[in-house]
C-alpha cells in the first residue's frame, strides 16, 4: 500500500487565492479509492477586541461527476453579476478613504491639472 493510500484525502494539488481578510483554497485530493475530487475553502480571519485573532472556514466538497453542472452554474451566475453591477466592487465604497475612480483629479507628471487650470487673469 503506498503512503498515499495509507492516508486518505491527500492533498494532491492545491492553490490559494487571497483576497483581502478572505483566503481560498483549492486542493485537489484523493479518495481511499483513488479517484479524485476538490475541496474548496475560504478561510476568514477575524480579529478579537483584544487584539488576538481567529479563522472561521467553509468548505465544499465538488466530486467529479457535478464538475460539468457546477462549472456551468458559478460561469452563469458571475457572467449575471458583472453583466447587471459591473466591475466596481461596491462594498470599496464603504471604506474611509474611497475615492470614486471618475472623481479623482487627474495628475499630470506629479502636479494636479488644478495647478494647470487655476489661471488668474491678473496675472496675463
Amino acid at each position: 500500500m503506498s503512503n498515499n493510500e495509507m492516508k486518505g484525502n491527500d492533498e494532491i494539488f492545491s492553490k490559494v487565492l487571497r483576497a483581502g481578510r478572505r483566503t481560498y483554497f483549492f486542493d485537489v485530493r484523493s479518495t481511499r479509492a483513488g479517484d479524485y475530487y476538490l475541496t474548496i475553502t475560504e478561510s476568514k480571519k477575524f480579529t478579537n477586541d483584544d487584539g488576538s485573532f481567529h479563522y472561521k472556514k467553509h468548505k465544499i466538497y465538488l466530486y467529479k461527476e457535478d464538475f460539468e453542472g457546477f462549472s456551468e452554474i458559478l460561469n452563469e451566475m458571475t457572467a449575471y453579476i458583472l453583466d447587471e453591477k459591473g466591475e466596481e466592487v461596491i462594498s470599496e465604497r464603504h471604506q474611509s478613504d474611497y475615492v470614486k475612480e471618475e472623481d479623482k483629479e487627474p495628475v499630470l507628471e506629479g502636479k494636479s491639472a488644478k495647478a494647470f487650470t487655476d489661471v488668474s487673469f491678473d496675472d496675463i
